[in-house]
Formats: structure tokens, C-alpha cells, sequence
């Protein structure tokens, strides 16, 4: 079943689905089959193997015609480097579980800190204690002194200040204390080359088992953890119909709402697990700082040669089942550009895997813009990623990483952050790249991948 509306994005972009997004079509895996059958074995010539697959057209030359960047992105993309998870949609309690591990604990309260067992280990717990002060060392350094040998953390007149063993030290810099959420809590920004520029809380009280034995009474550093993570709708789910597919747009759309719960048993007791708040401060001018308390979420849709039989066409054939989950997947998503929950800068983000070449990334572009017409969405609120997996050969024709390096298909902004020469900071786009969708791309950071976004 299908109204006028939503069979425009069908009916204009289905055929040119079959007709560029398709091996087949192009005869490029019969001319695959045939070669390796004709050269059994480990791929020796890698020059001569190149020049086939190009003969072929699955590598294309890339195109330096237009450069792009990108607008409305989220600093978790374009400022900061932390790990992404990646959980199947079809699990509510994993999907809950990942997108509230953007904090955790650097202590391991439980799995591997100085808690480890039921028996308490202080041999364990030095070491944690003594690693996460070096840590502290390295991303929030003090002015004049280690915080190994710190014995108070405290706020006087809006500043962060320890007190050593002799004598008393300020943060190197000033302006990493961002806030606390209490009187013995504090929360700073890491440096950027030491830690991304994640923040973490100094939790302090005297009164648990780990802070009644540290000598200023920290507890735990609770950091930014997971501050991506791709839910997924492909490959580790498995929606065969009608049924499994409501089921993952039910999930996809609690999360764009908040409302996603899930009642959870554990050694004997049932609790009922949902999204964590935003995490909230007391800034040192009194004034009230928020964090974001979940991971930046993305959804990733099935590839383009898939059908699923959960819609059919007016000939009953099954339809494209990409373009079923770019139009349902961006349908709930309206939820959280009303309540921004998730983006705070009002972007889509979708991950399109397993492109091959710039005519199936063209594809993808109109597929997204068709979708914002659709849902009356300003052009580029959908942000395309396709993770990195690709070559440089297959950009599509006319978007250009100029001097970025970012190895991808269709990735052409925001490298790590302290090589974003290229991005226009003015959230200005060329004059040459109107009429395309921004597709981000973020480098490996120093302590982890995010591996990251369509502008």
C-alpha cells in the first residue's frame, strides 16, 4: 500500500536503482567471475589486477572537479575522536546499552578495575589508582606539580584547585574546568592531544571503598566513552519481512523519541533500563553547563541491492528495501529534530554501506534529497556515511577530499580535528558543490576510531 507521496521517492528512484546500483546490470561481476576463474588463486599481478578493474569500471578515476564541506555537523564528528559502537536494532536492551555508554568508568568498577571480584584486591587497586593519575598528568596537567600528589580537589572562587603534599596547584589550563555536578565532583576537558577533548569527572567521596583509602579521596574518573555508535538495520540483523521490519523502525523511532525502555533481569531483580539524561554542571560563573549524557547515534540502512516484501509496488513486485528504510529510518527521525535528543545541530545521520563507485553514490544523493522533499526537510539534514572501507578511486564523480586524505568513497570533510584546513567555517558551501549532499568523514583519532559520516 502506498500514497502519491510516498510512492514519488519509489517510483523516481527505483529505476534508476536497478539501473546503476546493480553488478549485473553493468556486467562488472560476470567480468569478475570470469577473470578470477581465468587466474585461480592469491591476486599476484596487482598492477595487471588494478588495470582489469578499472577496464571494468568498478575503479573510476577520481574527480577534482568540486570541492564540498559540511554544515550543521555535531562536534562529536567534527571536534571529537572516541570510539563507535556498532548494535543490531532488533535488541532494544543493546541498543539501550550503547547508546548509554558515551560515560563509563576508567576505574572498571566491577570488570576489571580495582573491584575486579567480590574480594577486594588492593594490589589492583594501586595500580588503577596510580594509571589514572597519569592519566590526569597527561590530559589535564597541573601548573606546577603532579596529581600524584594530590590530596583535595576542590572549587575556590570559580577555579579548580588541588592541594598537593606541599603546597596547592591550579590547572595549567585555567579554562579545561568546565563545571560540577555537586560539591565533591568535577568535571574537566581533556586536552585535545591527550584525550580527544572528551571531558571526565574527578569523582570524589570519602565515604567509598575506593576514595576512603586514595589520598584525595577519588573515587573514579568517569569518562566519554562511546560517542558514536551505528544502530543497524543490516548486517547484524536479520529482517526478512513485514514483521521483523516494523519492529526495527518501532525501536529506531523510541530512540529519536527518548521513550525506548526495556524491563531487564539481573541476578534476581528486574529493573527497567532506559536512555540516560543529559548530564548537567554548575559552571565556575554559576551558570548551568549540559553534556550530552548518550552517544551520538547514527542508523545504518540496508545497501542498495536489497527487496524486502514488507512493501510491495502497484505490480506487487517487492521494492528496493534501501529506499524503505531511508524513507522510514528519516520518517522517525522528525521526532528528534523536534527534541534534540540526538543531534543538537539538526542532521540525519545515515550510514549507506556497501557503495561501489560514484554512479550508486549519486544514487544515494537523490534517494536522500527525494526523502527531505518528501518529509519537508531543509537539503543536507541527511548526512550520509559509508564507513571507510572503499578506495579513493571510487569518489563519486565531482566530490573531492581536497588535501584532506581521507581514504573513502564520497567522504570529502572534516578529517581529525587539528587538520580541518579545509572545512569552511562559516558553514558556507562552495558555490560548485550545490545541488550535492555533504558526506563527512572523520580520521582515526589518537585513542580510537570514529569512523563517521552525508552533509
Amino acid at each position: 500500500m502506498h500514497s502519491g507521496k510516498v510512492s514519488t521517492p519509489l517510483s523516481t528512484t527505483s529505476p534508476r536503482r536497478t539501473a546503476h546500483c546493480s553488478p549485473n546490470a553493468t556486467g562488472c561481476k560476470r567480468s569478475w567471475d570470469q577473470w578470477h576463474k581465468a587466474h585461480p588463486g592469491p591476486v599476484r599481478d596487482l598492477v595487471a589486477y588494478r588495470a582489469f578493474l578499472e577496464d571494468i569500471g568498478y575503479i573510476v578515476p577520481a574527480s577534482a572537479a568540486v570541492q564540498a564541506t559540511t554544515q550543521n555537523v555535531d562536534t562529536e564528528i567534527a571536534e571529537q575522536a572516541g570510539p563507535q559502537l556498532v548494535v543490531p536494532l532488533s535488541n532494544q536492551r543493546y541498543a539501550l546499552n550503547a547508546a548509554n555508554a558515551r560515560w563509563g568508568s576508567l576505574y572498571g568498577h566491577g570488570t576489571d578495575g580495582a573491584e575486579r571480584t567480590a574480594q577486594f584486591n588492593p594490589v589492583r587497586e594501586a595500580r588503577v589508582i596510580a594509571r589514572a593519575r597519569t592519566f590526569l598528568d597527561e590530559a589535564a596537567p597541573l601548573a606546577n606539580c603532579s596529581h600524584v600528589d594530590a590530596t583535595a580537589y576542590r572549587v575556590e572562587d570559580g577555579k579548580h584547585v588541588v592541594t598537593l603534599k606541599n603546597g596547592s596547584s591550579a590547572l595549567k589550563s585555567p579554562d579545561q574546568f568546565i563545571g560540577f555536578p555537586g560539591r565533591c565532583w568535577l568535571t574537566v576537558r581533556g586536552a585535545a592531544q591527550a584525550s580527544c577533548g572528551l571531558h571526565f569527572e574527578i569523582q570524589i567521596d570519602a565515604t567509598d571503598s575506593i576514595g576512603k583509602t586514595d589520598a584525595a579521596h577519588v573515587k573514579d574518573l568517569l569518562m566519554e566513552a562511546a560517542v558514536s555508535t551505528i544502530i543497524d538495520c543490516e548486517d547484524s540483523v536479520a529482517a526478512v519481512d513485514a514483521a521483523d521490519k516494523v519492529q526495527l523502525y518501532r525501536n529506531w523511532t523510541g530512540l529519536m523519541k527518548g521513550d525506548l525502555a526495556e524491563e531487564v533481569t539481573k541476578n534476581g531483580k528486574t529493573f527497567t533500563r532506559r536512555l540516560n539524561a543529559d548530564r548537567e554542571y554548575t559552571a565556575p560563573d554559576d551558570s548551568t553547563v549540559k553534556l550530552h549524557g548518550r552517544s551520538l547515534l547514527f542508523i545504518r540502512n540496508v545497501g542498495h541491492l536489497m527487496r524486502n516484501p514488507a512493501v510491495v509496488d502497484r505490480d506487487g513486485h517487492e521494492i528496493p528495501e534501501g529506499i524503505l528504510d531511508a524513507v522510514m529510518t528519516s520518517l522517525s527521525a522528525l521526532h528528534d529534530l523536534q527534541n534534540k535528543l540526538n543531534s543538537r545541530t539538526g542532521s540525519i545521520y545515515i550510514v549507506k554501506p556497501k557503495m561501489h563507485g560514484p554512479a550508486e553514490v549519486a544514487f544515494s544523493d537523490e534517494l536522500f534529497g527525494r526523502v527531505e522533499d518528501l518529509l519537508s526537510l531543509p537539503r543536507y539534514t541527511i548526512k550520509m556515511d559509508h564507513g571507510r572501507e572503499a578506495a579513493h578511486e571510487r569518489q563519486p564523480a565531482g566530490v573531492h577530499c581536497d588535501g584532506i586524505g581521507v581514504g573513502g568513497v564520497h567522504q570529502h570533510g572534516l578529517p581529525r580535528p587539528h587538520r580541518r584546513r579545509d572545512a569552511q567555517r562559516d558553514g558556507s558551501r562552495p558555490d560548485d558543490a550545490q545541488g550535492r549532499h555533504e558526506i563527512i568523514g572523520v580520521d582515526h583519532g589518537p585513542m580510537s576510531a570514529i569512523k563517521c559520516s552525508r552533509g
